[in-house]
C-alpha cells in the first residue's frame, strides 16, 4: 500500500486513469524482480500489456491493480488457486474466478469441521483407559490393527519406521505386536494424518505423549492448527477484498467516460 501510495494512485481515481509504469514499478511494489513481473504477464495474472514501436511493456494503473489482487491472494490461497483466480478474471470468466473464491472458503470450512471432530476425539482419547470400547484387551497383529484404523498395513509400517509407533514383537515369530496403548497411539496418529499433520509435526507429540502419559502435546498442536486456519481465513478475506476492488475498477473502465 506505501509504494502504491507513492506512486500516486489512490484507490478512488484508478479507473479514470492510465498511469503509464515501468516494470521496475510493479516489481518494487510487489518485492519481486521485473522478470517476475514479465513472468506473471505471461501467465496471465496481469492483463496483457501493450508494447511500444520498440517492443517494450506498457504497463499501467490496471496491472498495478491487478498484480497487488494477485499478491494479496497469494497469502490466503495459496499459487495455484490465486492464478487459476486472476486467470479466469483477465479471461472475463468473473463467475469461474469467484467459483474458485468459494471452493477455498469451503475447503477452509471443511478443515475447521474436521479439526473440531479431531479435538473431540482426542477429548474421548485422553479419558479412554486400555480396557474402554474400541482398544484391545489384550493386544493386536498388525493386520488388526490397519483394519481398525481403516489404513493399510503399509502406512502402519510407515509410522513405524519415523518413529512414531513402537510395536513389540512375538515371540518365536517375531509379528509385531500391538498393545492397548500402542493401539491407541495409532489412532491418535491416524486423526492427525487426516487433519493433514506431517510426521515431523506428529513425532514430538508423540514422544511427549510416551514420556508423559497425558495428551497435552496433542491438545497444543490442535490449537496451533486452529490459530494457522484464522490467519489463513484472514489472509483470504484481505484478498478478496483487493480483487474486489480490481473488479470494480475494471467496471468502472468498462463505462464511457461523460
Amino acid at each position: 500500500m506505501r509504494i502504491a501510495a507513492n506512486l500516486q494512485i489512490p484507490g478512488a481515481t484508478l479507473a479514470r486513469r492510465r498511469t503509464p509504469l515501468r516494470p521496475v514499478d510493479l516489481a518494487r511494489a510487489a518485492g519481486v524482480s521485473t522478470q517476475q513481473i514479465r513472468n506473471y504477464e505471461d501467465a496471465g495474472i496481469l492483463p496483457p500489456a501493450p508494447r511500444t514501436a520498440s517492443g517494450y511493456r506498457r504497463y499501467d494503473d490496471r496491472h498495478m491493480r491487478a498484480l497487488l489482487a494477485y499478491r494479496a491472494l497469494l497469502r490466503g490461497f495459496g499459487p495455484v488457486h490465486a492464478r487459476a483466480i486472476m486467470q479466469a478474471v483477465h479471461e472475463g470468466d468473473v463467475a469461474g474466478a469467484l467459483a474458485v473464491v468459494d471452493a477455498c472458503h469451503a475447503a477452509l470450512h471443511e478443515e475447521r469441521r474436521s479439526l473440531q471432530a479431531t479435538s473431540e476425539a482426542l477429548e474421548i482419547i485422553a479419558r479412554r483407559g486400555p480396557d474402554a470400547a474400541g482398544l484391545p484387551r489384550s493386544g493386536m497383529r498388525i493386520g488388526e490393527v490397519a483394519a481398525l484404523l481403516r489404513v493399510r498395513t503399509s502406512a502402519l509400517r510407515v509410522w513405524e519406521a519415523a518413529g512414531l509407533l513402537a510395536p513389540g514383537r512375538e515371540p518365536g515369530t517375531g509379528y509385531r505386536w500391538f498393545g492397548p496403548a500402542e493401539v491407541g497411539h495409532a489412532q491418535m496418529i491416524k486423526m492427525l494424518r487426516d487433519n493433514r499433520y506431517p510426521l515431523d509435526q506428529i513425532r514430538p507429540i508423540m514422544d511427549r505423549l510416551r514420556r508423559t502419559g497425558g495428551t497435552e502435546e496433542l491438545h497444543a498442536a490442535v490449537a496451533r492448527r486452529r490459530e494457522e486456519l484464522t490467519r489463513r481465513a484472514a489472509a483470504m478475506l484481505a484478498g478478496a477484498a483487493r480483487l474486489h476492488d480490481h473488479l470494480s475498477a475494471a467496471r468502472e473502465d468498462a463505462v464511457p467516460a461523460q
